[in-house]
Protein backbone atom coordinates (compact mmCIF):
# COMPACT_ATOMS: atom_id res chain seq x y z
CA UNK A 1 0.00 0.00 0.00
CA UNK A 2 1.45 3.42 -0.92
CA UNK A 3 2.58 5.80 1.80
CA UNK A 4 0.06 8.40 0.66
CA UNK A 5 -2.78 6.05 1.58
CA UNK A 6 -1.36 5.59 5.05
CA UNK A 7 -0.94 9.37 5.42
CA UNK A 8 -4.59 9.89 4.44
CA UNK A 9 -5.60 7.31 7.04
CA UNK A 10 -3.43 8.92 9.74
CA UNK A 11 -4.74 12.40 8.90
CA UNK A 12 -8.33 11.11 9.07
CA UNK A 13 -7.50 9.43 12.39
CA UNK A 14 -6.14 12.73 13.70
CA UNK A 15 -9.25 14.61 12.56
CA UNK A 16 -11.49 12.07 14.29
CA UNK A 17 -9.37 12.47 17.46
CA UNK A 18 -9.74 16.26 17.21
CA UNK A 19 -13.51 16.03 16.81
CA UNK A 20 -13.73 13.67 19.78
CA UNK A 21 -11.64 16.09 21.84
CA UNK A 22 -14.06 18.88 20.92
CA UNK A 23 -17.21 16.89 21.60
CA UNK A 24 -16.38 15.05 24.79
CA UNK A 25 -17.57 16.65 28.02
CA UNK A 26 -14.85 15.26 30.28
CA UNK A 27 -11.76 17.48 30.10
CA UNK A 28 -9.41 14.65 31.09
CA UNK A 29 -10.74 12.47 28.27
CA UNK A 30 -10.38 15.40 25.92
CA UNK A 31 -6.70 15.69 26.87
CA UNK A 32 -6.23 12.00 26.05
CA UNK A 33 -7.95 12.50 22.67
CA UNK A 34 -5.53 15.32 21.88
CA UNK A 35 -2.71 12.93 22.81
CA UNK A 36 -4.00 10.58 20.11
CA UNK A 37 -3.64 13.43 17.61
CA UNK A 38 -0.02 13.95 18.70
CA UNK A 39 0.62 10.23 18.31
CA UNK A 40 -0.74 10.48 14.75
CA UNK A 41 1.75 13.27 14.01
CA UNK A 42 4.56 11.07 15.31
CA UNK A 43 3.50 8.12 13.16
CA UNK A 44 3.20 10.42 10.12
CA UNK A 45 6.79 11.54 10.67
CA UNK A 46 7.84 7.88 10.68
CA UNK A 47 6.09 7.28 7.36
CA UNK A 48 7.77 10.39 5.94
CA UNK A 49 11.17 8.92 6.88
CA UNK A 50 11.91 11.46 9.62
CA UNK A 51 12.57 9.27 12.67
CA UNK A 52 14.34 12.06 14.56
CA UNK A 53 11.23 14.25 14.37
CA UNK A 54 9.02 11.28 15.23
CA UNK A 55 11.00 10.60 18.40
CA UNK A 56 10.95 14.25 19.46
CA UNK A 57 7.20 14.51 18.79
CA UNK A 58 6.51 11.27 20.65
CA UNK A 59 8.57 12.27 23.70
CA UNK A 60 7.11 15.76 23.77
CA UNK A 61 3.62 14.28 23.52
CA UNK A 62 4.30 12.00 26.48
CA UNK A 63 5.61 14.88 28.58
CA UNK A 64 2.69 17.11 27.60
CA UNK A 65 0.23 14.35 28.48
CA UNK A 66 1.84 13.89 31.90
CA UNK A 67 1.65 17.63 32.59
CA UNK A 68 -1.95 18.00 31.42
CA UNK A 69 -3.20 14.86 33.18
CA UNK A 70 -1.51 15.90 36.42
CA UNK A 71 -3.07 19.36 36.06
CA UNK A 72 -6.63 18.10 35.54
CA UNK A 73 -6.79 14.79 37.40
CA UNK A 74 -8.30 15.98 40.70
CA UNK A 75 -9.84 19.34 39.86
CA UNK A 76 -13.38 20.42 40.58
CA UNK A 77 -13.83 21.67 37.03
CA UNK A 78 -13.18 18.23 35.58
CA UNK A 79 -16.50 18.21 33.70
CA UNK A 80 -17.18 20.90 31.14
CA UNK A 81 -20.56 22.60 31.06
CA UNK A 82 -21.77 23.30 27.52
CA UNK A 83 -22.01 26.92 26.45
CA UNK A 84 -24.82 28.41 24.37
CA UNK A 85 -22.69 28.64 21.26
CA UNK A 86 -21.34 25.11 21.64
CA UNK A 87 -23.12 23.77 18.55
CA UNK A 88 -21.89 26.62 16.36
CA UNK A 89 -18.29 26.19 17.53
CA UNK A 90 -18.42 22.45 16.93
CA UNK A 91 -19.80 22.98 13.43
CA UNK A 92 -17.16 25.56 12.56
CA UNK A 93 -14.43 23.32 13.99
CA UNK A 94 -15.59 20.29 12.00
CA UNK A 95 -15.78 22.36 8.80
CA UNK A 96 -12.27 23.68 9.45
CA UNK A 97 -10.89 20.20 10.03
CA UNK A 98 -12.52 18.89 6.85
CA UNK A 99 -11.09 21.87 4.94
CA UNK A 100 -7.61 21.01 6.28
CA UNK A 101 -8.06 17.40 5.13
CA UNK A 102 -9.17 18.47 1.65
CA UNK A 103 -6.40 21.08 1.38
CA UNK A 104 -3.73 18.57 2.41
CA UNK A 105 -4.54 16.04 -0.33
CA UNK A 106 -2.64 17.96 -3.06
CA UNK A 107 0.34 18.31 -0.71
CA UNK A 108 0.48 14.54 -0.22
CA UNK A 109 0.44 14.07 -3.99
CA UNK A 110 3.61 16.19 -4.27
CA UNK A 111 5.56 13.75 -2.11
CA UNK A 112 7.95 11.45 -3.94
CA UNK A 113 7.06 7.78 -4.19
CA UNK A 114 7.98 5.79 -1.12
CA UNK A 115 11.54 4.49 -1.38
CA UNK A 116 12.49 7.15 -3.93
CA UNK A 117 13.44 10.14 -1.79
CA UNK A 118 14.43 13.49 -3.20
CA UNK A 119 18.19 13.50 -3.17
CA UNK A 120 18.94 17.20 -3.73
CA UNK A 121 19.85 18.16 -0.16
CA UNK A 122 21.41 14.85 0.79
CA UNK A 123 23.46 14.83 -2.42
CA UNK A 124 24.93 18.20 -1.39
CA UNK A 125 25.78 16.81 2.04
CA UNK A 126 27.52 13.77 0.55
CA UNK A 127 29.40 15.76 -2.11
CA UNK A 128 30.49 18.73 0.02
CA UNK A 129 30.30 17.46 3.62
CA UNK A 130 34.00 16.81 4.11
CA UNK A 131 35.16 20.03 2.46
CA UNK A 132 32.53 22.25 4.12
CA UNK A 133 32.85 20.92 7.66
CA UNK A 134 36.16 19.10 7.87
CA UNK A 135 34.47 16.28 9.77
CA UNK A 136 35.39 12.72 8.83
CA UNK A 137 32.03 11.42 10.09
CA UNK A 138 29.32 12.67 7.71
CA UNK A 139 26.47 11.97 10.17
CA UNK A 140 28.14 14.14 12.82
CA UNK A 141 28.75 16.84 10.21
CA UNK A 142 25.07 16.92 9.26
CA UNK A 143 23.82 16.95 12.86
CA UNK A 144 26.35 19.39 14.28
CA UNK A 145 27.09 21.68 11.33
CA UNK A 146 24.35 21.68 8.72
CA UNK A 147 21.45 21.10 11.09
CA UNK A 148 22.85 22.60 14.29
CA UNK A 149 19.93 24.96 14.87
CA UNK A 150 17.42 22.17 14.23
CA UNK A 151 19.24 19.92 16.69
CA UNK A 152 19.41 22.77 19.22
CA UNK A 153 15.67 23.31 18.81
CA UNK A 154 14.91 19.63 19.36
CA UNK A 155 17.07 19.52 22.48
CA UNK A 156 15.42 22.71 23.75
CA UNK A 157 11.94 21.23 23.27
CA UNK A 158 12.92 18.06 25.10
CA UNK A 159 14.59 19.99 27.93
CA UNK A 160 11.56 22.27 28.32
CA UNK A 161 9.20 19.29 28.42
CA UNK A 162 11.29 17.51 31.04
CA UNK A 163 11.61 20.70 33.10
CA UNK A 164 7.84 21.31 32.96
CA UNK A 165 7.09 17.73 33.95
CA UNK A 166 9.50 17.85 36.87
CA UNK A 167 8.03 21.17 38.01
CA UNK A 168 4.47 19.81 37.97
CA UNK A 169 5.51 16.67 39.83
CA UNK A 170 7.53 18.66 42.38
CA UNK A 171 4.64 21.08 43.04
CA UNK A 172 2.24 18.16 43.46
CA UNK A 173 4.63 16.43 45.89
CA UNK A 174 5.09 19.65 47.90
CA UNK A 175 1.29 20.14 48.20
CA UNK A 176 0.85 16.60 49.46
CA UNK A 177 3.47 17.20 52.15
CA UNK A 178 5.80 14.51 50.90
CA UNK A 179 9.46 15.03 50.26
CA UNK A 180 12.02 17.65 51.13
CA UNK A 181 11.23 19.81 48.09
CA UNK A 182 8.73 22.11 49.78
Amino acid sequence: MPVETWLYFILGFMIVGSVIALEIRDILSSVVAIGVVGLGVSVAFLFLQAPDLAIVQFLFEIFAMVILIRAFVKKDYHMETPARVHGILVGVSILTLVAVLVASIPVFRLLPAFGEPLMETSRHYVDHGLSDTGAANLVSAVILDYRAYDTLGEVTVLFTAVLGTMTILRIRRAKNGGGKDA
